[in-house]
């Protein structure tokens, strides 16, 4: 459980003289000012003056405080946020790839080169595709950059296809990376079951569309048997089939989205296989496509001619790079040793165990909250709090805050916005049946407490809840000394 204790700031802590270390003055002498007097500050900056051992503590509470995977579990659907194997971590800072410089030459580097050719071998074979782009940086990064890929390509034919279709049901970042792609980003609505409205779809479907984005499974944790017909009336209009991949999850080595009709799509390696998630990075989104399209990857890849690898940055038709140097590398080498340590049996086996684990959480919390679509889900399910809402006025929020009191993270709520009152729940494959029967049976004691009880949990945290708008538009992020 995350620590209740108050933690003071370093600023409230700060004695004056207080030091970690004391440094001797420099005994080198210097002939010439090394800075110009302009760059030079005229007194130290007011920075907090401790201990160490008042900064150690300070440092070691603050981390107390936090939930994380390896402290507590996390139930956070769409995310997947599972358990990251520690024998990774540790590979990835080994010295002789953890201390590689991106401006070394090719040939000082072969080792980290083989392994980032490897990693897109093995990434495009799991996606049933022809080639891979390593660079971007996240799951979003490889929406845009393949979109733009895909803007090249119709460019490179002289044709002008302006929108792009996606499902109501689809993750936020898909409009938006359409729109920065260039595109008009035209809704089509899903059906009562969950799946792409077909009849929809093919009224919006003409010879402006460049691409249909579709998620499968989808956020509903559904997959879409509909998914080859969707591709064929794609393909008929001359259009592609962009998969968003962040639930691979639930299908690897079960199924290729290349084999379904994919055209281009991404990777989380941080969801997928292993990789610090959240907080913003680091992260890692892969983009593979069909051969047709490879031309237009981001520049360079790494290629082999039988002796040695190298980057290649001979590629005429490319959209030139999206990050810098060659991407996320720690996180794409902590990917490739999850792959090599799992080998194709053992990816299977992850999906397996996550839609086992997902079905048997599915099975215990529908007897608790509704769940709208099905007594069957891929890796993840979306449940609804709306009948208890409108019954006894315990919201989707009420719930999540409240399982913090118990030592869970709250599930997603209020996505897919295509249910009311979402929670949506994903354990993932490294979670144990004791873990999924606890969880079930604090959500059960929740739903029978007292509504107004609810509305104010978290009850044993440091704060229970804040206003969220005004913590939005009124952003504390300087602290100020008391004044005089």
């Amino acid at each position: 459980m995350p620590s209740n204790q108050s933690t003071d700031l370093l600023f409230e802590l700060s004695q004056p003289e207080r030091r970690c270390h004391l440094l001797p003055e420099s005994d080198v002498p210097v002939k010439d000012k090394l800075l110009p007097a302009g760059a030079v500050a005229d007194a130290p900056p007011p920075l907090p003056e401790v201990g160490e051992i008042d900064l150690i503590r300070h440092f070691v509470n603050l981390s107390a405080r936090n939930m994380s995977i390896d402290t507590n579990f996390y139930p956070l659907g769409s995310c997947t946020m599972k358990y990251n194997p520690k024998r990774h971590e540790r590979m990835a800072a080994l010295g002789g790839m953890a201390n590689l410089h991106p401006l070394q030459s090719d040939a000082s580097c072969q080792g980290m080169l083989r392994m980032l050719f490897e990693m897109q071998t093995i990434l495009a074979e799991i996606a049933g595709l022809d080639a891979v782009s390593l660079q971007p940086a996240a799951g979003a990064q490889g929406e845009l950059t393949a979109l733009l890929v895909a803007a090249a390509s119709f460019r490179d034919k002289g044709e002008k296809r302006t929108r792009v279709l996606i499902p109501d049901s689809a993750h936020g970042t898909n409009p938006a990376s359409a729109a920065i792609a260039g595109f008009d980003a035209v809704t089509v609505k899903s059906n009562a079951r969950g799946f792409v409205d077909l009849d929809d779809l093919k009224a919006k479907l003409d010879e402006r569309t460049a691409v249909f984005m579709i998620t499968n499974p989808n956020t509903l944790g559904l997959f879409d048997a509909q998914i080859t017909d969707i591709t064929r009336m794609l393909h008929d209009k001359g259009g592609l089939v962009y998969l968003d991949g962040a639930n691979m999850n639930a299908i690897l080595g079960i199924t290729r989205p290349g084999d379904f009709g994919a055209d281009m799509m991404h990777y989380n390696v941080h969801k997928t296989f292993t990789g610090p998630h959240g907080a913003g990075g680091p992260g890692s989104g892969p983009i593979a496509v069909r051969s047709f399209l490879a031309p237009f990857l981001p520049a360079p890849v790494v290629t082999h001619d039988g002796n040695s690898y190298r980057l290649d940055y001979d590629r005429p038709k490319t959209i030139g790079r999206v990050r810098s140097f060659f991407g996320n590398v720690g996180i794409l080498l902590r990917g490739y040793c999850y792959i090599r340590t799992l080998g194709a049996r053992g990816l299977r086996e992850v999906s397996e165990i996550a839609v086992l684990n997902a079905n048997y959480l599915l099975a215990l919390v529908k007897n608790i909250c509704e769940v709208p679509h099905g007594d069957r889900c891929m890796h993840e399910f979306v449940a609804s709090a709306r009948t208890l809402k409108r019954t006894r006025k315990i919201s989707a929020m009420d719930i999540g805050k409240r399982l913090l009191d118990f030592g869970y993270h709250a599930p997603t709520v209020y996505f897919p916005l295509v249910v009311p009152e979402a929670i949506m729940v994903e354990p993932t494959e490294t979670e144990s049946k004791e873990t999924l029967d606890a969880f079930a049976r604090a959500l059960q004691g929740i739903v029978g407490e007292e509504a107004d009880f609810l509305h104010n949990a978290p009850h044993t945290l440091g704060i229970s809840r804040p206003d969220d708008v005004k913590a939005a538009k009124e952003p504390v992020l300087r602290w100020k000394g008391p004044k005089g």
